[in-house]
């Protein structure tokens, strides 16, 4: 007698559990939908008169002049690679401060931000030694 409740409570856990997945279903059709009427509505409004100007590549207004290859600079990426880990570091650790504080984490937490911070050390002189911080 006591199996077919325990049934019916794991039909209704599992209708449950559905309907919470329909509703975020139903939340992505009605987005779907609303995107594609905004962009239906954009294309039915809008005036079409294309011109060779209008036709013409550009780049920020101004027209094409010469070959489309260009040669870039790579210490830029560089340099914005290099601030992207000093940047995640410093991400890291602010929170690394607020568990250093709590009881019981003090010695674990010290230890592991010492060498995360081991591993930043590396990488800036290994930076350094390719002479990538040279400023030219």
């Amino acid at each position: 007698m006591r199996e077919p409740t325990v049934v019916a409570a794991d039909a209704t856990g599992a209708a449950d559990y559905f309907q919470t997945y329909s509703v975020v279903g139903l939340l992505a059709v009605v987005g779907v939908l609303f995107v594609a009427v905004a962009f239906g509505a954009g294309r039915l409004l809008r005036p079409v008169v294309p011109t060779p100007e209008k036709l013409l590549t550009y780049e920020c207004g101004v027209d094409p002049v010469g070959e489309g290859w260009a040669h870039t600079q790579v210490r830029y990426y560089v340099y914005a690679f290099l601030y992207v880990i000093f940047a995640v570091d410093s991400i890291f650790l602010f929170p690394w401060a607020t568990v250093f504080a709590a009881p019981g984490y003090g010695a674990t937490t010290l230890v592991e931000m010492f060498v995360f911070l081991g591993f930043l050390a590396v990488g800036l002189l290994y930076a350094y030694r390719k002479g990538v911080l040279a400023w030219t």
